[in-house]
Order: C-alpha cells, then structure tokens, then sequence
C-alpha cells in the first residue's frame, strides 16, 4: 500500500492508489470513510469517486457526491443468513430485477471519465441499458451459461452528471465504480447495515467474492467491523477470532499483494444508572483485533484509542455540538470528521516512515521505483 501511495505522491503517470474500505452501519452513509476519502484525495490527488450501489437498500444508505433514486428492484444485502448462494457482489448487495427496474446516479463531480458496472452472468439473464440525459452511452447483455461475476466499461463524457439504467429481462446487478484517469485516490466505501466480520467470513461465496476482489485489485483493504459484535459477548469468547481469521484468510487468499488494515470500532456507550459507560465489551474485541492483526501480519488502527477510550461516547454526548447521536453509537458527521482526521493522520506517518526505510535503504527503494 505505501509503495502504491508514494508512486501517486510522486505523480508517476497514472499511478492510482486503491483502498477498499469495509465497514458496519456508520460506513453506510459514508460517514468516516468521505472524510477520509476527501482528505486523502485533497493531499494525494482525485482519482474518481470509486464504488457505489445502485439503489439505497436502507433510507439513510448514501455517499457523498453522489445521488441515488431506484425503482423496480428486489435488493438482498449480504447481512442476511436466509439467502445462501452467498452472491452478492464487491459491495455485499444484489440488486435483482425484471423488466422496467430503473436507477438514476447523480453525480456532483461530473469529471468522472470511466463507469464500470458490476452484474451477474446467469443463464436467460437480461440486458441493461445505460444513459445519461436519454443519450444512450451502452448497452450490457447478462445471459450465459452459468453464473459468474460480470464487469463492463464505458467511457463516460467529459459533463456527464447522470447515469441512468434500465433493464429487460431478468438482471442482477451490483453497483458500479467511477474513475478519472489521472494520477490520485479512489477510495471505496463498502458499508452495511448490521454488518459483522460474520458476513465476510461465512455469508460471502468465497470463490465469487474472490473475482470481485481480483478484478478490483485495491492496494490497501480496510476491515473495520466490531460495533455490532460488541453486543454478542458470547459470541466474543467462542467465535468471534476465529471468524476475523477467516475473513483475513479469504482476503488474503484473494489478493496476495495486497495490504490489509484492520480498522477497530469506535467508542460504543451504554446507559448505567443514568451515567454513559463503555460496553465493556469494546476493549475486548480491540485486544482481539490487535493481536490477530500482529500475528496475520496486517495494519491495525486503534480508533477507541485514537478518539479518546473509555468514556469517549459519555464527552462526545455531552459536547456541543453534539459528536455522537442518542444512541451512543452513531457519530455526527462532526465526530465523523474527528475520527478520519485521525485515521489518514497515522496512514500519513506510516508514508513517512515508509519513505525514510526506503531511503535508508537504497536497494529496497529500488524496487518501488
């Protein structure tokens, strides 16, 4: 990860930086990961807004600069045990559709100069047609003989501030990612209602989420899951390592070269006779996933410790503005902003130090040159 991000530092012509940005429900509306997004674009160049769904599978599911509205689609996320083929593509979503499903992105940055849908191939699949203003910009048949991970290319015009899709026939499609092509970040915000490690390590086909992750090819895939496990501590004592192992592994196994980071939940408060405390539950998993992350030989940022610890939900509850909603679990987009802020803060040393270690040792830094 840090030899992709110092060639875009560099500026070295078309040097994309990818990071792929796994998370639970405060990710679902690109809260952390768009300030984060936005800063790390800001100091190391835009290079397109990345991925996104094609619907809002929840009310509040959005990503900042983009706009979504959709009809005519059954859409299964991945959080659900009840759908077991596990084919939910890069984004744990799948968006299926006959005839007449409709959706519309609307896009504030209209610079994006690549669209690339995600779909499945499936026996007597239909087609999906893709425009923008009425002029028509492709089109993608999804019939084959069985089912595989689908991904198509357009190049999109300079302007374009809306897609639209439409379909014939029986479709399943996932989402889509937007590029420029220029030197820079794309950072991909992959976020889930109720989501847990569970989800990556067991509901996910391994196989099919493998393809999805080879073709996406990200230097850097972030896990930050935790929140809602917190609530299980059984789950924490019996099955909750061995699950984040698993998850690791199948990343792993996906993309060898790639960096993983695991990225733990933040502060989560409780009521305790009228006093906000700290599940005590969160520390745990934080132990967990640090020594998990030292022994698989992955990143870890320490997020309950970077925004204060213990205690961190009962100050940012009573500060003003308000950092935290009711809930003593959900940031404000100001304590949002707090936690990237931090977050791209230690990515940023981490370059630094990974630049001096190349420096001081030529022949390493030969081989990122």
């Amino acid at each position: 990860f840090y030899a992709a991000l110092w060639r875009t530092e560099r500026g070295a012509p078309l040097a994309i930086t990818r990071i792929l940005h796994y998370g639970d429900s405060p990710t679902t509306a690109d809260l952390i990961t768009g300030d984060t997004r936005q800063l790390l674009q800001k100091r190391f160049g835009d290079a397109g807004h990345g991925f996104t769904l094609i619907g809002k599978p929840w009310a509040w599911y959005g990503h900042r600069g983009v706009e979504l509205s959709s009809h005519g689609w059954q859409m299964d996320p991945g959080t659900r045990w009840d759908l077991r083929n596990g084919l939910f593509g890069l984004g744990g979503v799948a968006f299926s559709g006959g005839s007449g499903a409709f959706s519309r992105v609307t896009l504030r940055d209209p610079t994006q100069t690549r669209l690339e849908v995600w779909f499945l191939r499936q026996p007597n699949g239909g087609s999906i047609a893709i425009s923008s203003g009425g002029q028509p910009i492709g089109s993608i048949a999804t019939d084959a003989p069985s089912r595989t991970a689908g991904f198509q290319r357009f190049e999109l015009k300079p302007g374009t501030g809306t897609l639209e899709f439409s379909t014939e026939g029986s479709v399943r499609l996932f989402g889509i990612t937007l590029e420029k092509q220029k030197t820079g970040v794309v950072y991909d915000s992959v976020g889930l209602n109720g989501a847990s490690v569970s989800m990556l390590a067991l509901i996910f086909n391994e196989s099919h989420w493998a393809e999805e992750l080879r073709h996406r090819n990200p230097d850097l895939v972030v896990l930050n899951y935790g929140t809602n496990e917190s609530g299980f501590a059984a789950f924490l004592t019996r099955e909750y390592e061995k699950e984040l192992r698993e998850a690791i592994r199948r990343v792993r196994a996906a993309l060898p070269n790639a960096s993983i980071l695991v990225m733990s939940p933040m502060d989560r408060g409780q009521k305790n006779g009228g006093e906000i405390e700290t599940l005590p539950t969160i520390p745990r998993i934080v132990d967990i996933q640090r020594r998990v992350a030292a022994e698989l030989g992955c990143g870890f940022f320490n997020t309950f410790e970077a925004m204060g610890g213990a205690g961190t939900m009962a100050r940012w509850y009573d500060s003003q503005p308000r950092l935290v909603s009711a809930d003593f679990i959900h940031p404000t987009p100001a304590g949002a902003r707090i936690v990237a802020t931090a977050f791209v803060r230690e990515l940023t040393l981490g370059l630094n130090r990974y630049k001096l270690h190349q420096v001081l040792n030529p022949n390493a830094a030969a081989e990122v040159r």
